[in-house]
């Protein structure tokens, strides 16, 4: 049961229709319905689909995408020795496959680049050196991740191989307060709007967080069961948001905690004096990525000049961890 998304499935089943090779990344905070929205869009039916291995080494990574050549009939297949190699595989299994367009699933990308594995110069390789060349203009690559700032910084902002080779880019985003409300109705929540929105303050947009919600049971019975019970579906969900999003979570949490002070925001140079960060283009970084992901949102208040701008947090689930559960640990 898929909830909105139509601009997003719109543009991913319009990859099949280009004539030429697409390259698509999709991309946005853990939870948010990445994974599902292109499996329920292509019908889980791919060319060739692989998950990363959250926290794998590389003999791991690699083990697990010769797994998934075999799950599609590439039975005689070795564990390959590096990247180039496990490329070489897929080239191998997309030639042999039947005419038409060949729709590759390669989820979670981030945890497949482990230290010094060169993932990316092959993928690279694979792309402009095999994929753009087919006379067949038949590969349609759609890579996904939640590390956002991976993404940003190895795809969508990638000044080397990959410069402009991305032909679309797909953001999901949290479900909107009406999305919430279709939801559910959908899976048979009894809620009045009051109760839709105390819902919504607290679990934000996010589909996974609305998942554990209960039929039958109160607001606060559901928030309790998701966050406070002994065996809480959400107790650790914090800490593995922001481990997800970011590789050195630190100093992104030291902005994002000195964001619950007030609510109406700080400036820049607030921020730096709270968190005894280092001005320069790393802290610019952090901003960015925090506002990219939806924490935060960078604003001038009315009468004020640019340089005033103040940085607010905005996303639900982080200043309702802040508020009620950091504090009742």
């Amino acid at each position: 049961m898929l909830i909105g998304r139509t601009a997003e499935q719109k543009t991913l089943l319009s990859l099949l229709a280009k004539e030429e090779p697409q390259f698509c990344v999709v991309y946005g905070r853990r939870r948010v319905g990445k994974t599902y929205l292109i499996r329920e869009t292509f019908h889980y039916q791919f060319t060739f689909h692989h998950t990363g291995v959250a926290s794998g080494n590389y003999r791991e990574q690699l083990r697990a995408f010769r797994d998934s050549l075999q799950a599609v009939g590439m039975n005689r297949c070795p564990i390959p020795k590096n990247w180039f190699d496990a490329f070489d595989l897929l080239k191998a299994h997309l030639t042999q496959a039947p005419a038409g367009k060949k729709v590759i699933f390669i989820d979670e990308l981030p945890w497949m680049e482990t230290p010094k594995s060169n993932l990316i110069g092959a993928l690279e390789h694979f792309w402009n050196g095999w994929a753009t060349g087919r006379p067949e203009k038949d590969i349609v690559l759609i890579v996904c991740g939640s590390a956002t700032s991976w993404i940003t910084h190895h795809l969508l902002k990638d000044y080397q191989g990959l410069r402009g080779r991305i032909t679309e880019k797909i953001k999901v985003n949290p479900f909107t307060l009406a999305e919430c409300e279709q939801y559910a109705q959908a899976t048979g929540l009894a809620m009045g709007r009051k109760e839709l929105l105390e819902s919504y303050m607290i679990l934000g947009g996010i589909p996974y967080y609305w998942s554990f919600m209960k039929r039958g049971y109160s607001v606060c019975q559901n928030i309790d069961h998701l966050f406070f019970s002994e065996n809480a579906s959400l107790k650790d969900e914090f800490q593995a948001l922001y481990h997800t999003l970011f590789r050195s979570p630190d100093n992104y949490l030291k902005v994002v905690e000195a964001l619950t002070r007030r609510k109406s925001g700080m400036t820049r140079e607030e921020l730096l004096r709270l968190t005894k960060l280092t001005d320069g283009g790393t802290f610019t970084k952090i901003l960015e990525e925090l506002e990219e992901c939806g924490f935060l949102r960078q604003y001038v208040p009315f009468g004020k000049q640019s340089k005033q701008a103040l940085y607010q947090l905005l996303d639900s689930y982080t200043l309702f961890y802040y508020h009620c559960i950091k504090k009742n640990a």
